[in-house]
């Protein structure tokens, strides 16, 4: 069964930088799409950013030049680096992980960090 562990969040201030990490175990992590997502309160949840088995990168248009996805499949983790933060920028944080095939998908999910951005 596989497990996603995230770490990193917290309390920072506006234009500040926080880095979250998502450490995974018991799945093949080189050959899964991962990705962060975020739900701030009274919102649905929604994508971050997301990077494929290839490293090839996705991002929502607000975090755009401000954030930045990379994986190390040496170490089944990867990295949320945030810079330039904003106060809506806070929210709970979700590792995901997600692989589809024509004979099935799998999706993991972490249990949520919490970044705030606040002075």
């Amino acid at each position: 069964q596989g497990q996603l562990v995230e770490s990193g969040g917290g309390l920072v201030q506006p234009g500040g930088s926080l880095r979250l990490s998502c450490a995974a175990a018991g799945i093949q992590f080189s050959i899964y799409t991962m990705g962060w997502y975020r739900q701030a309160p009274g919102k649905e949840r929604e994508l971050v950013a997301s990077i494929t088995p290839v490293s090839s990168t996705n991002y929502l248009d607000s975090v755009k030049g401000r954030f930045t996805l990379s994986r190390n499949n040496a170490e089944n983790t990867v990295y949320l680096q945030m810079s330039s933060l904003k106060p809506e920028d806070t929210a709970v944080y979700y590792c995901n992980a997600y692989l589809s095939t024509p004979a099935f998908h799998r999706q993991y999910w972490g249990q949520g960090t919490q970044v705030t951005v606040s002075s």
